[in-house]
């Protein structure tokens, strides 16, 4: 299932405005908040689709029934860029765990690339509900990379992968390669471009120099 936000009428379509706007992304605290702000959004919307227990709750005056999450999820980002985000979600996951994936883009003297993986901190994920969020889906390498790499550490019940904005062909990648049919993949747009670079357009630019400057 593929959920995208954007399509509607609401206030994320403000923040992903600003992350688009050149001139707004000049102010890199402003970038990381919207990043941040727009992954609690996602994060009230994925809260609806979770299992729920009655429990009772008692209040100065008398006793009633909530219904409360029966599990917290596992809340894993992939680094830099991914890293407002994966606080966007704590906000609302408040006593989730936690995962991080290191993964870059390592470049070829031919301008060509590969997705590197580095290094993965994970808690076990075994029948526990994944939300895997990067802020970027281009051609979904690194998402199913990371994604595989979390599998690992155990099959989830169900796994929310989570991006801002994703390229037609990103989409597409995700759909056809992660290995779970237990998904929902969110995102905020959807663009059409995807450039002989891999970068989405029209985009919003390198999302992890924005937030915390360029890299070497």
């Amino acid at each position: 299932m593929v959920r995208i936000l954007g399509e509607g009428n609401s206030l994320l379509n403000q923040y992903i405005y600003e992350l688009r706007d050149k001139s707004v992304q000049l102010d890199s605290l402003r970038f990381r908040r919207n990043l941040e702000r727009i992954a609690e959004i996602f994060a009230y919307e994925i809260s609806k689709e979770l299992k729920y227990k009655s429990v009772s709750v008692e209040t100065p005056l008398g006793v009633t029934e909530m219904n409360l999450m029966q599990q917290q999820p596992v809340i894993a980002s992939v680094l830099r860029a991914g890293l407002p985000m994966h606080q966007g979600f704590l906000n609302y996951f408040d006593r989730a765990e936690n995962a991080f994936i290191s993964a870059y883009r390592k470049y070829g003297q031919d301008g060509t690339f590969k997705i590197q993986f580095e290094h993965l901190s994970c808690p076990s994920i075994g029948g526990k509900t994944l939300i895997l969020t990067d802020p970027m889906l281009a051609t979904g390498a690194s998402m199913i990379l990371a994604y595989k790499a979390l599998i690992d550490k155990g099959m989830p019940t169900h796994t929310h992968v989570v991006s801002i904005i994703a390229s037609r062909e990103g989409v597409e990648y995700v759909k056809r390669n992660i290995a779970s049919q237990s998904y929902t993949l969110w995102v905020g747009a959807v663009d059409d471009e995807l450039t002989n670079k891999s970068y989405i357009v029209p985009g919003l630019g390198d999302a992890g120099d924005l937030a915390y400057g360029s890299k070497m």
